[in-house]
């Protein structure tokens, strides 16, 4: 009788790695990434027939297809952009074993046009203003340094930099309190900045 059992337990163990080596086959046969909210599913050839499932991230199926991979790569794209950016699985399963894969999706940063224009300024002390602007995509900021009361420049010039600047400005006759600095970038981005 240990016999018997020790003829059963090793049939087991060896039948427990034979489907492990049967899941490490299907994930070399396969990858699934994100881009953005785009996931692309690569099935390679000799998977033979399969199912793909996708599902969310709280377990729902969102899609399920059946596909025959022959001796060439198959590629089934899912378009994700009308959901919310998340964690989805896909599930690979075949009639001997199944892989799952998770992966994120995330929306495209947006273009540096569209960002607002990034400046920082800061009082050094009673007549100095430090003027900081950073990532800029093409050279050429116009700066004006302006009154508060009267909106009158007291100083403009144009700095033509690439990707961005760090610049001191001396204020005579005005104190930091009474003056605003207007920038404009070479792509109409603009940005107004108070000193208090």
């Amino acid at each position: 009788m240990k016999t018997l059992f020790t003829f059963a337990l090793a049939g087991a163990l060896s039948f427990s790695s034979l489907a492990a080596h049967a899941a490490d086959d299907l994930m070399a046969l396969s990858n699934v990434k994100a881009n953005f909210k785009k996931v692309n599913v690569l099935l390679k050839g000799g998977v033979g027939e399969a199912k793909v499932s996708l599902f969310d991230e709280s377990g729902r199926k969102l899609h399920q297809r059946k596909v025959n991979v022959g001796e060439g790569d198959l590629v089934i794209p899912y378009n994700l952009t009308s959901l919310p950016c998340g964690e989805y699985q896909v599930k690979i399963s075949t009639d001997e074993e199944e892989v799952v894969y998770t992966v994120a999706t995330f929306e495209h940063p947006a273009p540096i046009a569209e960002l607002p224009l990034m400046a920082y300024g800061k009082v050094l002390d009673d007549e100095t203003l430090n003027l900081v602007v950073i990532g800029l995509e093409e050279p050429g900021v116009q700066v004006e340094i302006r009154t508060e009361s009267t909106n009158k420049a007291i100083h403009t010039e144009e700095v033509s930099q690439p990707e961005g600047f760090k610049k001191n400005f001396k204020l005579k006759g005005v104190s930091p309190e009474d003056v605003y600095i207007y920038l404009e970038d070479a792509k109409g981005r603009s940005k107004t900045i108070h000193f208090e």
